[in-house]
């Protein structure tokens, strides 16, 4: 009765948003958080458990690649609460938060429904089945299980692509927090102090305390409190020019910190940090769904834009398929599937917690949720101003006027006019939220900051795991041609695959713009999702579910078309900048950005091709194949009752 009532409910909210009851009326907030979280509790209830029981048969009773391959490093049981920590700060990057503002031109719904229904049937199903798959084959990383799976050159391409993608990637999110941090001392000191923190964290937990889970959260929740509380007044001191950096030093640093992030123990810093930020992460998160719930704000942008046919002033293509690029990470995400077979299963103490890939990623979902009413939040017009650096008058021939972007700027102390990129606006609606709660009118400007700040957190704690990951890949494909380099705690080839990893994102970010490296992330990340959900699709059939291989397949068919029409669109907008430009430098970038956008793309349709001959001979030739899944001996089983 209790699952009855949570559909009915599910099923009214979703009629408000939809428009099938009161069309004519503005929706209110409420009933987003509503659809959203009763859709979520029904998927984790009923689909979730049928992943687990029925799909992949978890079981307790086979021991975990943390306890055969403990080594205190990388391999190693962690508490479960750690683990969903750990796991929920490595995947929940940029993607969630500005992905799902930037499509908000197109309207709030069109990306809403993607948002909650794509995570359900498509993101969270590849993060679970990926993580299983990894956990049962000692923590391999999707590379080098498509290699072992599929063959040799599906794996090759794989790993080349995936590489690709993931140094694409943390560049395009550790720009986000170079941006968010140049010249900004406050919000510079606060997040070099969640470092000592976590290492405190980590000795403590290890070293000093074992096992004292809820006493050091208590202690790193209060550190991080005041080191928040404290950064206010730093930046007002003396000690503020020892925190103020410009962008060159930054984006060094942070090269320097994903260095340190990769080579360390996982418990040491990765872990703790991870862990310590998810409580800012969950607890700004559901102080939002609090206000929307408390407050009932009304959406102001419409359910529909006249942009979905395309023109837009922020994504100039047409809704299908730059809707599903952009929003990224709140549906589906590939990097997700390198955090499924990279860190994640090496920690897992029993099988029934791989749950967490299917929780974590709807959680994730929500946080687009909850941003995407906070920019819907905001008169279209101001949300335009804001996103583009069209002038009023454009924007109010368009159809949008703008109305209080004067009175916002005020409220927040800063000129927010002209600002995309979305982190801006999400910003502003954030504050807005806050700001209207009981005793907090009067400190929008605070809050306005402090979102800046939790933005800027959740990025940069995907790029340490993203970091580690990398490198794991750089010495599975060194291995390849020097062997030593497989070896994953040989000391040479981890400090030389870690600095390489660094370089090379941290040259992007030292030479490259939103708009030239997150067009690429947001495609190059939905065909990883796609190679994902293929190998995916493989590793059911060879446990012996094809029956099940529907789950993985049929979006597999859904986000393919999607992405690679979206690489096809991607690939001819930079072909016709390189050829239009008058820059040299810009032409170089656009050709460079084309020949790359397309390289992945053939990669991922070799993938694909060589996967369906695959499936085509075991499935319907009947050919027989072979598993690398770890199925370990039992060992001698005594009868039950007295000894005789």
């Amino acid at each position: 009765m209790l699952w009855a009532g949570v559909a009915i409910l599910c099923a009214v909210a979703f009629a408000f948003v939809t428009g099938l009851l009161n069309p004519s009326e503005k929706i209110n907030g409420l009933w987003l958080v509503v659809a959203a979280g009763c859709f979520y509790a029904l998927a984790y209830r009923f689909y979730g458990r049928f992943l687990a029981t029925q799909v992949t048969n978890l079981d307790d009773g086979r021991r975990t690649p943390a306890y055969r391959l403990h080594d205190g490093t990388n391999y190693y049981p962690a508490n479960k609460y750690i683990l969903f920590g750990h796991h929920f700060a490595a995947i929940a990057g940029a993607g969630p938060l500005l992905g799902p503002v930037l499509a908000a031109q197109f309207g709030f719904l069109p990306g809403f429904l993607w948002i909650v229904i794509g995570a359900v049937v498509a993101g969270a199903v590849q993060d679970f089945i990926i993580l299983v798959g990894s956990l049962r084959r000692n923590g391999r990383s999707l590379p080098e299980i498509a290699r072992a799976e599929i063959g040799w050159v599906t794996g090759i391409a794989t790993a080349i692509a995936v590489l690709f993608i993931v140094v694409v990637a943390l560049a395009g999110l550790g720009l986000a927090v170079v941006n968010a941090l140049t010249h900004n001392p406050w919000g510079t000191f606060t997040l070099v102090m969640t470092i000592p923190i976590a290492l405190f964290m980590g000795v403590y937990l290890h070293r000093i305390r074992p096992g004292q889970v809820g006493e050091v959260s208590l202690v790193g929740i209060g550190l991080l409190v005041i080191a928040v509380i404290a950064g206010r007044y730093v930046a007002q001191s003396e000690l503020a020019p020892w925190f103020t950096f410009d962008r060159e030093i930054l984006v060094w640093s942070l090269a320097g910190y994903g260095f340190l992030a990769s080579v360390l123990p996982v418990w040491m810093l990765l872990v703790p940090r991870d862990y310590l930020s998810t409580f800012m992460k969950l607890g700004v998160v559901g102080l939002l769904a609090v206000g929307v719930v408390v407050l009932a704000p009304d959406i102001q942008m419409p359910r529909l834009t006249r942009f979905i046919q395309g023109g837009g002033p922020i994504i100039p293509g047409p809704i299908f398929p730059f809707l599903f690029i952009t929003i990224a990470c709140g549906a589906i995400s590939g990097f997700h599937s390198l955090v499924s077979s990279g860190t994640t299963p090496k920690m897992i103490a029993r099988e029934s917690q791989a749950l967490v890939g299917y929780g974590a990623m709807l959680l994730e979902s929500f946080v687009g949720v909850i941003a995407l009413i906070a920019a819907g939040l905001l008169i279209p017009g101001d949300y335009f101003a804001i996103n583009t650096r069209l002038s009023p008058e454009a924007l109010a021939a368009l159809g949008f006027p703008v109305m209080r972007i004067e009175e916002l700027s005020r409220l927040v102390e800063v000129d927010i006019t002209g600002r995309p990129g979305g982190a801006v606006s999400l910003a502003v609606g954030m504050a807005s939220i806050f700001s209207a709660l009981p005793g907090m009118a009067g400190l929008m400007a605070y809050w306005y900051q402090f979102a800046l700040l939790f933005e800027a957190l959740f990025i940069l704690t995907t790029i340490d795991a993203g970091t580690r990951v990398a490198r794991y890949l750089v010495q599975e494909l060194g291995g390849s041609f020097y062997s030593p380099l497989r070896q994953i705690n040989w000391w040479p080839g981890v400090l030389g695959s870690s600095a390489a990893v660094v370089g090379a994102w941290g040259y992007l970010i030292a030479t490259g713009t939103i708009s030239t490296v997150w067009p690429m992330f947001g495609a190059a990340n939905q065909l990883l999702g796609t190679l994902a959900l293929c190998i995916g699709t493989t590793l059911l059939i060879k446990m012996g579910k094809a029956r099940f291989m529907w789950v993985t397949a049929v979006p597999m068919v859904f986000v393919g078309m999607i992405t690679l029409t979206g690489c096809y669109e991607l690939w001819w907008i930079f072909w016709k900048q390189a050829h239009t430009s008058l820059d040299p430098v810009h032409t170089t970038t656009m050709y460079l950005n084309a020949s790359l956008v397309g390289a992945v793309a053939i990669l991922a349709l070799i993938v694909l091709g060589d996967s369906l001959m695959k499936w085509y001979g075991y499935l319907i030739k009947k050919r027989p194949y072979t598993s690398t899944e770890i199925m370990e001996d039992k060992g001698i089983q005594l009868p039950s009752g007295p000894c005789c």
